[in-house]
């Protein structure tokens, strides 16, 4: 979407890279064993192996997979009452990150909406952060105003809290994120980041998926970030597809058209004058042969049901599911595993990872 030859700031961590870097760190630094296994993965990435003498860093954890919207480019949308699993036991996320000693950086959201998990996703994010791992997490703001959701996610210590924001007005944002409250959003926008700032926490960020519906409101979410409060934005280009072929069909639909490298200057610099700093991500054509996904070497997606799927562009395991979460440290080098790994490393792409690859 954006023109490669002059690439456009690509997101930062909530709070700077100084400080992301600080906190992995003391993250490392408290536990001998963490530190072993992340000494391990980065030789791992002088060559890229089949069988890999390390665990996970980084793991993306469902813990529900039911959404309260049908956003037109979402695959929930097509889902039986917006719901394919089980929601995730505090229990089994508590084993989990027991087990999985080596990881650093969590991401505690998938396809659901995660506040939907009431207190049970507060308190992961807390046994996490209590384990220095740094937790970030994505909402839709839609019941943050509820039983003051808006105070317990911040106190919580996530490390960052994105928020999707799609459309400045009320009829773009409702079209594109179904059964939504523009109104109710906003409100607790507001609510979130005022309270945010209020106990010195900088950790929200706007998250706003560029398609043909909004396209035309890019000056106008800028300004509609720094009224909520926002520190910082987002604008991400091109819709993913699931891994699905009727997902490319219906996201073509979608699909914005481009903007140009001095749009996107444009937009920061009027984010700057706002005191929002923008930045920009795009999907297509991430990685080729020499470049693979970094996924199947240092990363997982665990269901809410359990499962092991590759990565968050899939998403769900009816598409791919590599192993039982259960079983996760015998399972990151099963043959399933392997043969995965072997297809990134000898350009053989998987086809639901393609729509990431230059092919």
């Amino acid at each position: 979407m954006i023109n490669k030859e002059k690439n456009l700031p690509k997101p930062i961590p909530c709070g700077g890279i100084e400080f992301y870097n600080k906190e992995r760190k003391l993250c490392l630094s408290l536990n001998e064993k963490k530190q072993e296994n992340y000494d391990k993965y980065l030789l791992s990435k002088e060559s890229k192996k089949t069988i890999l003498d390390y665990l996970p860093i980084k793991l993306d954890i469902e813990n529900v997979s039911r959404c309260n919207f049908r956003c037109q480019m979402c695959q929930v949308s097509e889902w039986d009452k917006g719901r394919r699993a089980e929601d995730m036991s505090f229990e089994s996320f508590r084993d989990l990150i027991d087990e999985q000693y080596g990881v650093v950086e969590l991401k505690i959201q998938g396809m659901g909406e995660p506040t939907l998990g009431r207190d049970e996703f507060y308190k992961m994010i807390r046994y996490a952060r209590d384990r220095n791992i740094w937790v970030r997490t994505v909402t839709n703001a839609s019941i943050l105003h509820k039983s003051e959701n808006y105070k317990k996610i911040i106190d919580s210590n996530v490390n960052e809290l994105q928020i999707s924001i799609d459309g400045s007005t009320k009829e773009v944002f409702e079209k594109i994120r179904n059964k939504a409250n523009f109104e109710k959003v906003i409100e607790n926008c507001k609510l979130v980041n005022l309270y945010a700032e209020k106990v010195n926490k900088k950790v929200t960020k706007m998250w706003t998926v560029v398609q043909k519906d909004n396209i035309h409101q890019l000056d106008d979410l800028v300004e509609l970030a720094s009224k909520l409060h926002f520190p910082s934005m987002v604008f991400s280009f091109d819709l993913g597809d699931w891994g699905q072929d009727d997902w490319t069909r219906i996201n073509l639909n979608y699909q914005s058209t481009t903007i140009d490298y001095e749009q996107g200057m444009n937009l920061r610099e009027k984010g700057k004058k706002l005191g929002v700093d923008v930045y920009f991500w795009y999907l297509d054509s991430k990685y080729d042969n020499k470049n693979p996904c970094p996924w199947p070497f240092e990363r997982a997606y665990v269901s809410s049901d359990m499962k092991i799927v590759p990565c968050c562009m899939v998403a769900t395991p009816e598409v791919e599911n590599l192993g039982n979460a259960e079983n996760f440290s015998k399972d990151w080098n099963s043959d399933k595993y392997l043969k995965f790994r072997e297809k990134h490393i000898s350009g053989s792409i998987p086809k639901y990872c393609k729509s990431c690859y230059k092919i």
